[in-house]
């Protein structure tokens, strides 16, 4: 959520009485009413699906009817602000107004509950002796996109206000270029396509993303441009670009259309035998950020930027192409 939640503004796990003076009113504005919480606190409740009426995800519009039973759980607590840690950081490049670092796989861009501590930006934050973008609040420092914790590559980072308004803008126009790299499940029936899906939070669980085309749950446009660079029978290498940069997008979208990332347990990719015999190698999606394009905030010139694959996915690769031949 985008601010934090007064966890003392409710109780953890209440649960309120639709009455016979309450029934035809908004969940939104009973739990107003009801709580000491605003009424725009509210609505991230619900839209981060943090509040259920009989056990069931509701929007902001949902009318109350007698007897309905209102639950609201809380989040975590979000840390107050990032800490600088002295924590290695793999970078590709930096100046005074950008930095771009190859992320690796199992950490967290920015402090969240369950993760305070460890994440890019703490590392960065000690790096960059503070020179970072305050427009992202002091939890999220210069950070302009992000990557799952599982997954690998790279990001860049604004290391002040006018390259940060710069980077966003490009983001928000797509100009800036994001390709991954992954291997799906399945054998796709074209060499290219798009998934053109507004993606939303899970209507029931909140941890997850979803397509979303109900108009009574909130969703973005997405937009991801897909094409097949080599086929292993039951597994696809394929490439990605972002055209949108929603939470999970390129999980969900894949899976979407019934192709779920090798290892990605959350959405259908987890279970198959080739994970079960090569463990070792897959922790996670399969997913990778290989090649960043950007305009230079300041220059106004292209940037590019590459990494190579890593060397656990490169070698899932041979071992694909090994099975798919023999």
């Amino acid at each position: 959520m985008s601010e934090y939640i007064d966890t003392e503004a409710v109780e953890e796990g209440m649960e309120l009485v639709c009455g016979p003076f309450d029934v035809g009113k908004r969940i939104d504005a009973f739990l107003a009413e009801q709580t000491d919480l605003s009424r725009s606190a509210v609505v991230r409740l619900l839209e981060s699906g943090y509040v259920a009426v009989n056990g069931e995800a509701v929007s902001k519009k949902h009318k109350l009817k007698a007897g309905e039973i209102c639950s609201v759980i809380l989040p975590e607590a979000t840390p107050d602000r990032a800490e600088p840690e002295n924590i290695p950081l793999d970078i590709v490049y930096e100046d005074g107004d950008i930095i771009v670092v190859n992320k690796p796989k199992g950490m967290v861009v920015h402090p969240a509950p369950g993760n305070p501590t460890g994440t890019l930006v703490n590392a960065l934050l000690y790096h960059c002796k503070g020179s970072l973008s305050g427009i992202g609040g002091v939890i999220r420092p210069g950070i302009v996109h992000r990557i799952d914790k599982d997954t690998e590559g790279l990001l860049v980072v604004a290391k002040n206000d006018s390259a940060h308004l710069s980077l966003a803008e490009q983001i928000k126009v797509h100009r800036v270029r994001r390709i991954y790299y992954a291997i799906a499940l399945g054998n796709f029936r074209e060499d290219a396509g798009t998934v053109d899906a507004p993606i939303g939070r899970h209507p029931v669980d909140r941890k997850r993303m979803a397509v979303i085309r109900d108009p009574a749950y909130k969703s973005r446009e997405a937009v991801t441009h897909w094409q097949v660079i080599e086929r292993y029978g039951r597994f696809t290498l394929v490439r990605c670009e972002l055209e949108t940069g929603r939470t999970h997008q390129i999980r969900v979208h894949l899976s979407s259309i019934g192709h779920p990332l090798l290892g990605d347990t959350v959405y259908g990719g987890g279970g198959t035998v080739f994970e079960a015999k090569h463990r070792r190698l897959i922790d996670g999606q399969c997913l990778v950020a290989t090649e960043l394009v950007l305009t230079h905030p300041a220059t106004g010139k292209e940037m590019r930027f590459s990494v190579p694959m890593p060397s656990a996915f490169e070698e899932l690769t041979v071992l694909l192409k090994r099975e798919a031949e023999g």
